[in-house]
């Protein structure tokens, strides 16, 4: 199920699944709330976007009743997530996935919003997007976030190339794959391995980042390590490595690498272009891909992931 492209004059519901809107936020979200205007859409946001009840944001139920909302909001055409954090597995219970079914529309956001883009996708079969949050639309200097936001779901909806041409890729392990794209934020899918909101990797291409002044090397380590033992590396047809910059300049798929050697034959690459650097493409979770590794653009889309509409 892929919902449909946006149009000029489209409302925009902003909820914030994660940490809640601060006073140091504001310059940007409201430069997004520009840009966007700028643009011609309209904005709308949650109820408990600004909502600090808790002293860490407010309520699971409140933030999981905005992320309702903003599906359930036949004025809403597409919803962003304002920002990341620390906890937005802990809505995942009240979100209300069969309502979503009937209301599917774009979601997209990153880093803590893993968990709430994946556990739709595993409960409703929607697609949802990995990519900027509102805030980060104009929070980095290139716009190169924003300008993927236009191309996926309003210009270029038919391009299978995520990201641009010239975007670099590194192949790690040579191969060619083909699945649907799950993942997102390392230390967030950890959590989605096993429970009653697994997401189901069977012959999925994994795609990876991590937050290089949050996570240490040996943290990444023990997740990846977490992967392995649950049987990941195992089901899936392909990894896809992100962004990881820590002081140490240890590189995230050395650190994989390290902990799976050659035991799987799996393709493996890497790019620049995904995780919390200035460039964000849009990655659907949901929608079938390709890893070829002989290719310069290692990995292709294999099948639209926005509907064109009427």
């Amino acid at each position: 199920m892929i919902p449909t492209k946006l149009k000029k004059g489209d409302t925009i519901g902003v909820i914030a699944p994660s940490n809640y809107i601060e006073k140091d936020d504001l310059e940007y979200i409201n430069a997004s709330i520009a840009l966007m205007e700028a643009s011609g859409f309209k904005v709308k946001f949650g109820k408990y976007v600004f909502e600090d009840t808790l002293g860490y944001g407010t309520s699971p139920e409140k933030r999981a009743a905005d992320i309702n909302w903003a599906f359930k909001d036949d004025e809403v055409k597409a919803i962003m997530c304002v920002k990341g954090g620390e906890d937005s597995n802990t809505t995942l219970d009240y979100i209300d996935y069969e309502m979503i079914k009937k209301h599917p529309k774009i979601i997209c956001g990153f880093s803590d919003n893993t968990s709430i883009l994946n556990a739709i996708h595993e409960k409703t079969g929607l697609v949802t997007y990995h990519g900027p949050t509102f805030k980060s639309l104009t929070s980095w200097e290139t716009g190169y976030a924003y300008k993927q936001f236009v191309k996926t779901f309003v210009e270029d909806t038919r391009s299978l190339i995520m990201g641009e041409p010239e975007d670099e890729y590194t192949t790690i392990q040579a191969g060619q794959a083909t699945g649907e794209l799950v993942g997102g934020n390392l230390s967030l899918f950890t959590k989605l391995v096993c429970g009653k909101y697994a997401v189901n990797v069977h012959d999925k291409i994994l795609f990876l980042e991590e937050l290089g002044f949050e996570a240490a090397p040996e943290m990444v380590n023990s997740n990846i390590y977490y992967l392995k033992q649950n049987g990941v590396f195992d089901r899936i047809a392909g990894l896809w490595i992100g962004n990881y910059e820590h002081p140490s300049k240890i590189s995230l798929e050395k650190i994989i690498t390290n902990a799976i050697g050659d035991e799987y034959k799996f393709p493996i690459i890497k790019s620049d272009n995904f995780g919390h650097i200035d460039k964000k493409i849009i990655i659907p979770i949901g929608t079938k891909a390709e890893i070829n590794t002989n290719e310069k653009i290692k990995i292709k889309l294999v099948e639209k992931c926005v509907d064109e509409g009427k």
